[in-house]
């Protein structure tokens, strides 16, 4: 009697040269959650205080939340980190939009973009380490 062995993967075939992979439905709606984040950053900003720092917190709050993910998060990051690292920082970005909407009066609104926040992250970050 064999024993049973573990399902082996499909071969992959070869790319051509300068092509990537189709990005799928989680890729996505991974952007969409990172966009609306940086977005709520910015009305946060310029709504949550008054002229002349409503410029100031509007422009800079979701530009400092960018200048974070282009450092240790984006597809190309500057800056390589432990995944756990990258993980936290991802994490401290959705919570800081979470905290804006509950800062602006709109608890529902923050609590349902944290879940989708936090579910898409999991499950982006199980495949990473699949």
């Amino acid at each position: 009697m064999t024993e049973p062995t573990a399902p082996e993967r499909a071969p992959q075939t070869p790319r051509a040269a300068g092509t990537v992979e189709r990005p799928g439905v989680i890729d996505v709606v991974r952007l969409l959650t990172e966009l609306v984040a940086f977005g709520t950053l910015a009305l946060w900003g310029f709504v949550a205080f008054t002229f002349p720092m409503n410029l100031v917190a509007g422009i800079g709050a979701p530009l400092f939340a960018i200048l974070l993910w282009a450092l240790f998060l984006s597809p190309r990051a500057v800056i390589a980190v432990h995944p756990f690292v990258a993980a936290f920082i991802e994490l401290l970005i959705f919570v800081s939009a979470t905290l804006a909407w509950w800062s602006l009066g709109q608890p529902w609104i923050g609590l349902a973009f944290g879940v989708v926040a936090v579910a898409t992250g999991l499950v982006v970050g199980r495949r990473r380490f699949a």
